[in-house]
């Protein structure tokens, strides 16, 4: 395993895998066994960044989520798992009610809820301190400096370490950080968004996003992490869900580009020996940008392959071919 850091302050800042383990389906649809038996093989790999979501997977059965960070807190203590591990979760989408969801009735991100909230994942992952802690969708029913000072208060009492933001505008992302700069608080400083290899569309509304998506890490998003080097993408769904390994291409990835990208990285797939989604990651986790690819594992068969992505490496012809394809 490789590994990099995330964050700034000495206080704060964390030394994490550079290929970090989604825990989303963990407790609901990958059953407890399974769920533990990839979280022991990535921790055995040298795996040392776990992600959550106070709200996952509320989809599953209709609920408000919270199965995944349970999961998460009965490994941990089965497997005396300390600080040594790094635990991202997010709140701000979990639904208010059963039978409802983020799109239509979230919990939001008032100062209130972000104290409450995270009180309640701390206890259900068992621990005294959120590791990192993100906003994870918008709220603009309440002010981005109630927003900022909720997440800082929490910070400055050490119940939680990193702050991370998801699926913002990046005009919000900086005028939140701007606001936490000057008047001296903690900011967002890991920024978790969809990012692989294919483009999507992002003009395509949806119920969260009516302009079109706030979530893909576009080029205005990539340009500011470029001009902000403070900064770490977290990319999740990276693999697509399992599109490059034969599993249909989300609607939004359907268009003129994909092929050519594909092509692409089949050729170098060829070339290296590697698999397809292997030289996702390895495209990922070499380039110049500070980026850690989230990846979901359903079985210890898909992490293995995955965990195999680190070694891969990528001739600097191969990556710009994989650049240019468009």
């Amino acid at each position: 395993m490789k590994y990099r850091t995330i964050g700034t302050d000495p206080a704060t800042r964390r030394e994490v895998s550079v290929l970090a383990l989604g825990a989303m389906l963990f407790g609901s649809q990958t059953d407890e066994k399974t769920s533990f038996a990839v979280l022991d093989r990535y921790v055995e790999a040298g795996g040392t960044f776990i992600d959550t979501s106070d709200n996952y997977a509320f989809w599953v059965d209709g609920g408000q989520g919270g199965q995944s960070e349970e999961l998460l807190g009965r490994w941990r203590r089965s497997r005396g798992i300390g600080d040594e591990i790094v635990i991202a979760t997010k709140l701000g989408a979990r639904p208010l009610a059963p039978g409802t969801s983020f799109a239509d009735n979230p919990e939001g991100l008032s100062a209130k809820v972000i104290r409450e909230a995270a009180e309640r994942s701390r206890e259900r992952l068992g621990v005294e301190k959120l590791d990192v802690l993100y906003a994870h969708i918008e709220d603009r029913t309440v002010s981005l400096q109630e927003t900022v000072e909720g997440f800082a208060a929490l910070v400055e009492e050490g119940t939680v370490g990193l702050l991370g933001v998801s699926n913002h505008a990046v005009w919000r992302v900086e005028r939140a950080r701007a606001l936490a700069a000057a008047a001296g608080l903690p900011g967002y400083e890991v920024l978790q968004y969809q990012h692989s290899h294919l483009r999507p569309r992002t003009d395509v509304p949806s119920d969260l996003f009516p302009d079109g998506s706030l979530g893909e890490a576009g080029a205005e998003l990539l340009s500011y992490l470029r001009a902000e080097p403070g900064l770490t993408l977290v990319a999740y769904s990276p693999l697509l869900k399992g599109a490059y390994a034969g599993k249909p291409l989300p609607s939004d990835y359907d268009h003129p580009g994909t092929p050519v990208r594909l092509a692409a990285l089949r050729q170098v797939a060829r070339e290296t020996g590697a698999t397809v989604n292997q030289v996702v990651l390895a495209w990922q986790l070499g380039g110049d940008l500070p980026l850690v690819p989230l990846v979901g594992a359903s079985s210890v068969a898909q992490l293995e392959e995955n965990l195999a992505a680190v070694d891969v490496e990528l001739t600097e012809d191969q990556r710009t071919r994989l650049d240019a394809a468009h």
